[in-house]
């Protein structure tokens, strides 16, 4: 028997968001590997694009600021997308590259993880 491990899912990991898409914005995000639903992501402050949070930069890339909201695959330009970035809980278990920094930054921006 073959066990298969169901990819993320746009979304998944929030509990609530703000009445209809007020907790999301359309985002560019910068060229690179695939990600999933959950990446957190900080903005790149030269380009203006997302990226991975990264806690060990010092492109911009190192402050928390949004949650990819659904998968994007790799490329080696430019993709456009959706994050969550403000008035949101979400779930601590789908989240990837979380740290207490980025926990707090989010909450900054009232995305709160439970």
């Amino acid at each position: 028997m073959n066990i298969q491990r169901e990819p993320m899912h746009a979304g998944e990991f929030l509990l609530s968001e703000g009445a209809g898409t007020i907790s999301r914005e359309a985002i560019n995000v910068s060229a690179g590997p695939a990600l999933e639903p959950g990446q957190i992501l900080g903005l790149v402050t030269s380009t203006g694009e997302f990226a991975p949070y990264n806690p060990t930069a010092e492109d911009g890339s190192e402050n928390a600021q949004a949650i990819l909201f659904g998968p994007l695959s790799t490329s080696d330009i430019v993709r456009r997308g959706r994050a969550v970035v403000r008035l949101a809980e979400v779930s601590e278990a789908h989240l990837t590259g979380l740290d207490l920094a980025a926990e707090k930054a989010l909450a900054a921006h009232n995305v709160i993880v439970r």
